[in-house]
């Protein structure tokens, strides 16, 4: 593997760190952690993405203003997964949850073995591996624990508010968040995902104790408020706001009429309301930008999650 971190002084030239990406085979998953594989490499770091080869195609094909392929440092490995059905979409579903997926992910449970073979190989090439799993991901990864030299981060998909609503609903919304700002009227998540699914997350929870800490595809401009709440929540855990790289709407499941359509462009193109909306916009949009650039919030995370994992 070229622009290895070698320690040389003992003779075993073994790279100082590899990351290994485990996403959730859905595009808005596969898409992010790609995403940020491209940012960790900026830091010299080797890594290693992990799927199916069905799945890892459709990231590289559909990744946008750069070539992973022709990336030296970022290597591909194909997994496979048990056959299984493949159900059409039913369009008048109540539930608009592509439940026909469902299927491809419960046989993505099986890459548990294949993960461990990979992580116990990259064991005796790299002093630490840093495996960084979609949340969704994280029975696959939980043999973590057997390799004295591996440890696991959580990444998470959403927005730190979503990671919140969904504890907080676990919790029997029975926690005050007791924060200035906080909405009295949050929309349920019933109906967002099928009982299946919902399942699955479910599944999912108590493998999540097992990791070292958890990134956010949020920053702490737009999110400090949850950010601020999930650390109270997980307090033994590091969390990183490392983004952003999807809303809650209570009618999701309904028709947008034209008249609501125009009422809303008329506010916001002949208003006060509207001005002060679209100011808001532009300058909540410019300093997101600069979140990333260099000594913007996010990258200063960013940059404090690499040094926690090169440490």
């Amino acid at each position: 593997m070229a622009n290895h971190q070698n320690l040389g002084l003992d003779g075993l030239h073994k790279t100082k760190v590899v990351v290994v990406m485990v996403p959730f085979p859905a595009q808005g998953h596969l898409n992010q952690l790609l995403h940020l594989s491209r940012l960790i490499m900026s830091y010299n770091i080797p890594i290693h993405y992990a799927c199916t080869a069905t799945h890892i195609h459709q990231a590289i094909l559909r990744v946008h203003g750069w070539d992973p392929n022709s990336v030296s440092n970022l290597h591909f490995h194909d997994l496979t997964i048990p056959p299984f059905l493949c159900p059409q979409p039913n369009p008048n579903s109540q539930n608009k949850f592509p439940s026909h997926l469902q299927p491809l992910f419960n046989a993505t449970l099986h890459l548990r073995e294949p993960i461990a073979a990979l992580l116990r190989e990259l064991s005796f090439e790299a002093r630490r591996i840093i495996v960084i799993n979609d949340s969704m991901m994280a029975s696959v990864v939980q043999d973590v624990v057997t390799i004295p030299n591996a440890e696991s981060y959580t990444f998470n998909s959403v927005s730190a508010f979503s990671c919140f609503l969904y504890k907080w609903e676990s919790m029997g919304k029975n926690l005050e968040p007791n924060v200035e700002g906080f909405p009295k009227d949050l929309p349920s998540l019933e109906d967002c995902f099928t009982t299946e699914f919902e399942d699955s997350i479910a599944s999912q929870y108590d493998f999540q104790n097992l990791n070292s800490g958890c990134l956010y595809n949020t920053c702490r401009i737009v999110e400090a408020t949850y950010m601020d709440l999930m650390e109270k929540l997980d307090h033994d855990k590091k969390h990183w706001a490392i983004g952003p790289f999807n809303p809650d709407w209570s009618r999701r499941d309904q028709l947008v009429t034209s008249s609501t359509v125009e009422n809303v462009v008329k506010t916001l193109m002949a208003s006060k309301e509207g001005d002060e909306i679209r100011k808001r916009a532009v300058d909540m949009g410019k300093a997101i930008r600069q979140a990333m650039d260099e000594g913007g919030v996010s990258r200063l995370e960013l940059d404090s999650f690499i040094t926690h994992i090169t440490r």
